[in-house]
Formats: C-alpha cells, sequence, structure tokens
C-alpha cells in the first residue's frame, strides 16, 4: 500500500466481538461500517476487510468512527496497524462538542511507544503509560499488524498488546458505559 505523507492511515480488523449481557455482538461485518457513525473530520472506509481511516494534516478535528450502541461491559480483540499518526481505541465514550468529538477512555494507538497505554479524553488525561518492562516484551512495531485486547468488565481494565499486559486498572472510579469509537489524528508532534 503507498503512503501518502500528509495523512495518517489506521487499519482495524477485528477478530471478535463486544460482550454485552452474556452474549458476543459483532461489532464490524468486515464488509460495510453498519453500525459505526463518523463523525466530522476524518475518511473512513472498508478496503480488504479492514477499516481504514484516514486524516488529512489540514484537518484540525480528530477523525472519529462511533458505534451506534453504547456499552458497558465489553471484551474486544482487534488487529490493527498504524503507518503514521496517532489514533486509538475509545471506550465507554460520550459525545461533546470539541476537536475531539467524544469524552472518555482512550486505548493509546499511534506509530510511537506509548501504544497500549489509557488515556481518558476529557477527564485525567494519562491514566497508564506502558512501563520501559511492558514496551520491550511487547514487541510493537509501526507499520506491522498488532493484536490489541481490551478487557472493561465494571470498573476493572486490562489491556493487551500482542497478548502482554500493558495497561491494567482495578476499581477504577471512572466511567462504566458509553460508545466505542475509532479515533485517527495527524501527528502534529
Amino acid at each position: 500500500m503507498k503512503i501518502f505523507n500528509p495523512y495518517l492511515i489506521v487499519l482495524f480488523f477485528f477478530t471478535a466481538s463486544i460482550f454485552a449481557k452474556d452474549s458476543f455482538i459483532p461489532l464490524f461485518d468486515g464488509k460495510t461500517l453498519n453500525g459505526w457513525s463518523p463523525v466530522p473530520g476524518g475518511r473512513w472506509e472498508v478496503k480488504n476487510g479492514a477499516i481504514l481511516g484516514t486524516n488529512p494534516k489540514s484537518e484540525n478535528r480528530h477523525g472519529i468512527l462511533l458505534s451506534e450502541r453504547q456499552y458497558s461491559d465489553i471484551i474486544v480483540q482487534v488487529k490493527f496497524r498504524v503507518h503514521q499518526g496517532d489514533s486509538g481505541f475509545y471506550f465507554r465514550a460520550q459525545k461533546v462538542t470539541s476537536a475531539v468529538g467524544v469524552n472518555g477512555f482512550q486505548v493509546e494507538v499511534d506509530s510511537s511507544q506509548e501504544t497500549g497505554g489509557l488515556y481518558e479524553i476529557g477527564g485525567r488525561k494519562w491514566v497508564n503509560k506502558p512501563d520501559a518492562q511492558a514496551i520491550e516484551k511487547r514487541k510493537y512495531q509501526k507499520g506491522e499488524w498488532t493484536e490489541l485486547e481490551l478487557k472493561a468488565i465494571v470498573r476493572s481494565m486490562i489491556i493487551r498488546i500482542n497478548r502482554l499486559i500493558c495497561s491494567e486498572l482495578k476499581n477504577d472510579p471512572g466511567r462504566t458505559t458509553g460508545f466505542s469509537t475509532f479515533n485517527c489524528i495527524v501527528n502534529k508532534r
């Protein structure tokens, strides 16, 4: 795939589902964006069975792809690949009027080694950054397909990158329900 410099390109491929009331509900059908709504600021499409998000550098808004349903307890397994820029998988998010478009938890997914960290936009900011040991063990490489697993059950959260725990919270006082979203913004660091 040719990479165009002014865009962030993120590919997400779902391998599992969201958990709700003792049953699994598919979040992505591999063919369409049914069940998802874009928030202005990015471009989203399905390409080769994956969700592709792009966002030009000139765009100040974050590109958000928002689930049409809200979820509480979730288990999500995703394969993603980031070529450049900054992205994330938001969960337990609420819509707001801002450049981002939502407030909530975000599993950091970007071209840096912060991938797998937990950030709360519109709240505490960094809740948990991966430590040096987690960064070394998880073998994350930008541009390569990477496994992400998120479990958010009641007030406990575990985030794994390539099957290794990068972030974990127990008895967290934060949000317990909300939308799930993809985010793509151009890295303006």
